[in-house]
């Protein structure tokens, strides 16, 4: 619809004015509109969503002389479809009628927005995936340097920091991977930070500004400044921090009582990790965006949702500090003995951290609450369970749980264990909590015996046997009497219903018992209500002691599950040092291991200052790749406090992992495989330290041969010479094996294989050396390539070896007048001598 339409309301009826008058308040949400059973969608709303939901468009015939797209879903079903909405990243207004009072002017029903629900703050258990943690987040740049900060409103946890550079802040990005992220409407990095299903929303730079920011965040955490949280008054997260807080009470209306403290996230506490090395290690998600045969695939086995996210924030955020480490591998080893009768235990715990949520923000539901109690009672067992355990860390945990007597007993006392979902029928409020509801609710207890005797009263008075008191909802409390009676009935008797044989009749006092026991009805629901939402409140009180007790069950959950998967996968704890180095013993790739229905093939390696660079060689599906990735899981595996899968481990400190594999192309921001190849290349050489792992599979395999060794050789020399990172290098380039000699940092490995009668087997065995074959025809034919395809291949194989022999005796005699090849490797054996010189 064009603006000219928007602008001039005058010209549209009366119900698309008043729509338009709401949307241009919601611009960027999908308004829907309340009218009758129906949410109705108009315009590109309506065209959008019937798009996007399969819906059925149509039109509500014309306005301002344009047909209206319209498109419906029944209200009783709408928050089926929000959640699609809010999961690709959609916001969502949603419009009511108020009260049903007229609007003055039109005589049209009142609508206002009501609810507005966007990815980053719902709190609705329905809307929440319970595996994943759901972020809002926010940036803000100056210069050069990024003030990032980020909530999950569903837990209350709220972090800031500030990063130097563009990479790690887009480290941290993709970390906490948020659902929905605010920007200044002056970002100019925008395509840089665009990720799958991410909602971004533009805010006013003034949002953005320190000082106010300082301001709102010491008026939320009710103190003098902000000291007590580490933050100084030019931390560049605070822009993006009180951005945040201000968008969530714009949106939620209420203040945030859930959101307890502001935490400093100091980048360099972490392994950092690109985007690429997140999606090539398949640590969360497979290449096809799944969850399956992932690194937290095989690892995860806790029970509690809590200790699912927990296990996802420690595989995305490898943590740096030792000690921290140390105390997780001991828990581990302690655990090992306890874990099957924990597990019994935390199936009965219930998703605390995002039940508190609901509660400060008056969403909980009676469920919700009885969940609190019964997990409550679940923690005395965890602490029998553990009472014998001497490790400090695990005492620190069971510490954290606290003593519960009081908000048990509250929630005993309160709560009926019986209660029904919603609070809007009643029968929540435990009897006995308040007096006044348990005497309107024996009104209506006692409404039927009271009738009862009313009933046999007036038989015994008129000497009607067949006299019959009812109720029904039209008319009420009445007395049915057979019409044969007719002549006995008394002048107080007020005729209400004729039908065929009988007479339906009320009194004075039938109609003042009937008053009484509605009004009780109504009195009791409204009484139950008020007190539910006092209940909520007192709650709020406990809310801070409930959150530390249920992070401390979610680190429980984790390390009983790391156990688990350490006594049932044969893992082994491994050794970790300050020193850059990598020692594994006969390691295993963690995924592939779990897939296979055979023993995996195990590998060493020895990675350190004096051995800098592993140049791996071998044919396609050789298993190259496989155990790249597998170092690098290792490290993480090891610096989340997992035990890793290999007969004895030392890992060192590893500030960063990179990692180069396989090719794509990006097709949408106009980047050719290559191209992408070439820019993910670029970031490892620009941005790796000597204490980084890099992991490279193949470079220079799309462009020309020449090019391609050209790229390859000088950054492999430049990784292990200028940036001395630990790095594993595989190429197809046989020429790279030759640098062993030229550096003795650099070691040859290739995986084995065994040729025999045209055939291939592969052994996936590392051994030291190289290899000069790539046996790609022989891998072509394992793949199911027709027969007459290979025959042809190797016959134009033996066609080009014949061609090159030729062209290089013709080279000989015409040049240099020999047939001998001893001079001509003299001549290039010097060229070499002063390439390495000069480098």
């Amino acid at each position: 619809m064009s603006n000219k339409y928007e602008n001039n309301l005058n010209l549209h009826t009366p119900i698309i004015r008043q729509y338009l008058s709401i949307k241009k308040k919601y611009p960027d949400f999908v308004l829907f509109f309340r009218m009758g059973d129906f949410y109705e969608l108009f315009y590109k709303d309506a065209i959008t969503v019937s798009d996007i939901l399969k819906i059925v468009l149509t039109n509500r015939g014309y306005s301002a002389g344009k047909k209206v797209p319209m498109a419906g879903i029944p209200v009783h079903t709408a928050e089926r479809y929000w959640k699609k909405l809010l999961n690709l990243g959609k916001s969502i207004a949603v419009c009511e009628q108020v009260k049903n009072k007229l609007s003055c002017k039109n005589k049209l029903i009142n609508r206002e927005v009501i609810q507005v629900i966007t990815p980053g703050t719902v709190v609705e258990d329905f809307f929440l995936n319970n595996d994943v943690d759901n972020i809002l987040a926010a940036v803000y740049k100056n210069e050069n340097k990024f003030g990032y900060s980020y909530v999950d409103i569903s837990s209350g946890d709220f972090y800031v920091s500030e990063h130097e550079n563009l990479e790690s802040f887009l480290s941290e990005l993709y970390r906490t991977n948020p659902v929905e992220l605010l920007c200044s409407d002056n970002f100019k990095d925008i395509n840089t930070i665009k990720t799958n299903n991410t909602l971004i929303e533009y805010r006013s730079i003034a949002e953005f500004e320190l000082e106010s920011a300082y301001r709102q965040l010491i008026l939320h955490f009710n103190t003098q400044n902000l000291e007590g949280f580490g933050l100084k008054k030019d931390h560049l997260g605070l822009g993006s921090a009180g951005c945040l807080l201000q968008y969530i009470k714009s949106v939620q209306k209420i203040l945030l009582r859930n959101i307890l403290s502001i935490k400093i996230n100091v980048p360099k506490k972490y392994i950092l990790l690109d985007k690429v090395s997140r999606i090539h290690l398949e640590l969360t998600k497979n290449v096809l965006g799944g969850y399956k045969n992932t690194l937290s695939y095989v690892l995860n086995r806790c029970t509690t949702s809590m200790g699912v996210r927990m296990l996802k924030r420690w595989i995305h955020a490898p943590i740096r500090d030792i000690k921290i480490i140390k105390n997780r591998q001991n828990s581990i080893k302690e655990l090992q003995e306890k874990y099957i009768e924990l597990k019994f235990i935390f199936r009965k715990i219930s998703d605390l951290e995002r039940i508190c949520s609901r509660v400060v923000t008056l969403k909980a539901n009676p469920i919700d609450i009885i969940k609190i109690k019964l997990t409550l009672l679940e923690f005395i067992k965890i602490k029998k369970v553990l009472v014998k355990i001497k490790g400090e860390n695990i005492k620190r945990i069971v510490k954290r749980l606290g003593n519960n007597k009081e908000i048990i007993s509250l929630l005993n006392s309160s709560i009926n264990p019986d209660s029904p979902m919603s609070i809007k029928n009643g029968n929540v409020i435990a009897k006995g909590y308040n007096r006044k509801l348990d005497h309107l609710r024996n009104i209506s207890k006692n409404s039927l015996s009271v009738i009862q005797k009313f009933e046999t009263l007036e038989k015994k008075i008129l000497k009607i046997d067949s006299l019959k008191v009812g109720f029904n909802r039209i008319i009420g409390y009445y007395i049915q009497i057979n019409k044969k009676y007719k002549k006995l009935i008394p002048e107080k008797y007020i005729k209400i219903q004729t039908l065929k044989l009988y007479n339906r009749y009320t009194t004075l006092e039938l109609k003042k018992f009937e008053k009484e026991i509605i009004s009780s009805k109504f009195k009791s629901l409204e009484l139950e209500n008020y007190l539910y939402y006092k209940l909520l409140e007192k709650l709020n009180f406990y809310i801070p002691f409930l959150k530390i007790s249920a992070k401390a069950i979610a680190e429980l959950d984790v390390l009983s599950n790391l156990a688990e998967r350490a006594v049932k996968l044969k893992y082994v704890c491994p050794y970790l040092t300050n020193k850059t180095e990598i020692r594994l013993n006969d390691s295993r790739h963690p995924v592939i291991e779990s897939i296979l229905t055979h023993s995996f093939v195990p590998n060493s390696v020895n990675l350190s200052r004096k051995n800098r660079m592993l140049i791996i060689t071998g044919p396609n599906m050789g298993g190259k790749s496989t155990y790249m990735r597998q170092i690098g899981l290792i490290v993480i595996m090891a610096w989340i406090g997992s035990f890793v899968p290999a007969k004895t481990a030392v890992i060192g400190n590893i500030d960063q992992i990179f990692t180069r594999i396989g090719s794509s192309d990006d097709l949408s921001g106009g980047k050719s495989s290559f191209m992408v190849e070439m820019i993910e290349t670029a970031n490892i050489l620009n941005n790796a330290t000597s204490n980084s792992l890099v992991l490279i599979d193949e470079i220079g395999r799309g462009t020309s041969i020449n090019d391609g060794l050209a790229l390859a050789w000088s950054v492999s020399l430049y990784l292990v010479k200028y940036i001395q990172s630990i790095t594993l290098f595989s190429t197809h380039y046989f020429e790279l094996t030759k640098l062993e000699k030229k550096n003795k940092n650099i070691k040859n490995v290739y995986l084995s294989t065994v040729e025999y009668d045209g055939k291939i087997s592969f052994l996936y065995k590392l051994e030291q050396g190289f290899i000069n074959k790539s046996y790609g025809i022989l891998v072509a034919v394992l793949s199911g390539f027709p027969i007459k395809v290979i025959d042809l291949a190797n016959a134009k194989l033996k066609e080009i070896k014949i061609k090159k022999k030729i062209t290089f005796r013709l080279f000989l005699k015409k040049y240099f007048n020999i047939s001998s090849l001893s001079f001509i490797f003299k001549k290039i054996k010097g060229i070499k001598k002063i390439f390495f010189k000069n480098f």
